[in-house]
C-alpha cells in the first residue's frame, strides 16, 4: 500500500480517518507544503437540517481541522440550496421539506460550531465558509440539464447504494431526491472554479456522490479533481456513532449542555478509546497509544483525558474544567455539581406532592410514564443518592434541603438537579 509523504495524509492515515481515497499518489503531491499551486483547499458540505450538527459529523470537522493544521486551506459549505432537496442517502424516507427562513437559522446556528475547530479569516489557510444557495438558486433547468444532465448515467445512479436501498425496499424516492447526486457534483464544479477547491472529503456513504463531482470537473474543466473518505464510525457494541440514550449528542451548547457533552466521551466503552483519542482530539499520536494501553482501572484516566480534549475542542477550556469538576462533584464527593441539567418547579407544583414518574419524565431521565416505572422497579432510580424503590411514590417539599434543590438520578451516570424557584 502507497505510504503518503505529505503531513495532511500521512496524519489522516495514522490517525485513522482513511476509508478511500482517488489517485492517492497524486493527492500527496498536491498536499506536500510548498507544493506549486499553493496551499490544497478541501471542501465538505452540510446540508442545514437541524440548527447544530451532532457527534456524527464530527469526524468530518476534525478533518478540516487536520487539513488547516497541515497547511491546508478549509472550506465548509453549508447546503442552502441542497437542504430544499435533501440527500436521500441512508434513509428510508424523504426528508421534511424546510423553508427558506428555517435554512437561514438552521446555518446560524452550526456557523458557531465550526468558530471552535476552525480559524476563519482571509489568509491564504484561513478557512472560508460558503452557501451553495448562491449558485443553486441561480441555475437555469433547461441550460443545467443540457451542460451537466448528459454526463450523468441513470444506468449508473441506479446503481449507488442511496438510489438502490430505497428502490429495494420499496420505498419511494422522488425526482426531487434523485437530482441530489447531481447538484452535489456540481457544487465540486463550481467550488473548483470560484476558489481553485481540488479535494472533496466526507463519509464513506458518500463516495459515489464525491467521485460523480471528481468525473464532472474532468469532463466538463479538464481539471484534476480528487476525493477522500472516511469510515462509518460505529462504537465497538456495533451502535451508530453520534447517538446516546438520551438521544442525538448535539455539539451547540443550545442543544447540550457541557456537562452532557462531557459525560458523553467519559461514557467511552473501553475498546473505543484508543481510536476516540485519535479522531476527536489533537492530541499526540504517541500520548493516544499511552493512554490506550492503560488497563483496568487505568482507563478511566484515558477516558477523562478524552472527555476534557474533545470537550475543550468543542465547548471551550472553561466549559471542559466546570464539567470535570462538576462530574468530581457527583462521582467523587456525592454532591451536586454546579454544571448539572437544572429545571426549576415553582413550590405550589408540588405543594401536594408530585408522582416520582412524572417528575423523571419530567427531568428528562425517561421518556414515558412506563420507562420510569421500568426504572424504579430495576432499582435505576435515585432521589438524592437514595433509591426510589415505589413507583407510586410522591415527592414534596420535605425531600428537598435548605438549598430548596434535589437530585433525581437514572443509574450511575444520569443526574438532574431540580430546584425550586
Amino acid at each position: 500500500m502507497f505510504q503518503p509523504h505529505s503531513p495532511f495524509l500521512r496524519d489522516f492515515v495514522a490517525r485513522g480517518y482513511l476509508h478511500q481515497c482517488t489517485a492517492m499518489e497524486e493527492l500527496d503531491a498536491l498536499a506536500k507544503p510548498g507544493a506549486k499551486g499553493g496551499p490544497l483547499i478541501a471542501y465538505i458540505g452540510f446540508d442545514a437540517t437541524a440548527d447544530s450538527l451532532h457527534v456524527g459529523s464530527l469526524v468530518q470537522i476534525m478533518m478540516l481541522r487536520l487539513l488547516q493544521k497541515s497547511g491546508g486551506k478549509p472550506v465548509v459549505l453549508m447546503g442552502g440550496g441542497t437542504t430544499k432537496v435533501g440527500d436521500p442517502t441512508g434513509r428510508d424516507d424523504m426528508r421534511k421539506v424546510l423553508s427558506d427562513e428555517d435554512i437561514a437559522r438552521n446555518i446560524a446556528g452550526i456557523k458557531k460550531i465550526f468558530a471552535q475547530f476552525l480559524t476563519f479569516g482571509d489568509g491564504p489557510t484561513d478557512a472560508i465558509m460558503v452557501n451553495n444557495a448562491d449558485w443553486l438558486d441561480k441555475l437555469n433547468y433547461l441550460e443545467f440539464l443540457r451542460d451537466y444532465g448528459r454526463h450523468f448515467s441513470v444506468n449508473r445512479m441506479l446503481g449507488f447504494d442511496s438510489v438502490k436501498i430505497r428502490l429495494e425496499r420499496e420505498q419511494p424516492l422522488t425526482f426531487l431526491e434523485f437530482n441530489y447526486m447531481i447538484l452535489q457534483a456540481y457544487d465540486f464544479l463550481e467550488l473548483s472554479r470560484r476558489y481553485k477547491c481540488a479535494l472533496q472529503l466526507g463519509g464513506s456513504d458518500q463516495w459515489g456522490n464525491i467521485v460523480n463531482g471528481v468525473e464532472l470537473g474532468r469532463r466538463c474543466d479538464d481539471a484534476s479533481l480528487y476525493g477522500l473518505t472516511s469510515p462509518l464510525i460505529t462504537l465497538s457494541s456495533g451502535a451508530k456513532m453520534g447517538k446516546s440514550a438520551a438521544g442525538a449528542v448535539w455539539l451547540n451548547e443550545e442543544r447540550l449542555s457541557a456537562y452532557d457533552y462531557w459525560q458523553f466521551w467519559r461514557n467511552t466503552e473501553d475498546a473505543d478509546v484508543g481510536r476516540f483519542l485519535r479522531l476527536f482530539t489533537d492530541l499526540p499520536l504517541l500520548e493516544t497509544e499511552r493512554l490506550a494501553s492503560l488497563e483496568g482501572a487505568e482507563i478511566n484516566e484515558a477516558k477523562i483525558i478524552l472527555a476534557n480534549e474533545a470537550t475543550k475542542l468543542c465547548r471551550g477550556e472553561a466549559a471542559a474544567a466546570d464539567a470535570e469538576a462538576t462530574a468530581r462533584k457527583v462521582f467523587v464527593e456525592g454532591g451536586l455539581g454546579g454544571d448539572l441539567p437544572t429545571i426549576d418547579l415553582s413550590a405550589s407544583d408540588i405543594a401536594a406532592g408530585i408522582a416520582a414518574i412524572d417528575l423523571l419524565v419530567l427531568a428528562g431521565l425517561a421518556t414515558s410514564k412506563s420507562e420510569a416505572r421500568r426504572l424504579i422497579k430495576g432499582n435505576g432510580a435515585r432521589l438524592n443518592d437514595q433509591g426510589i424503590s415505589d413507583d407510586s411514590y410522591k415527592i414534596t417539599l420535605a425531600d428537598f434541603n435548605g438549598d430548596r434543590v434535589i437530585k433525581l438520578s437514572a443509574g450511575k451516570k444520569k443526574h438532574v438537579v431540580v430546584r425550586l424557584s
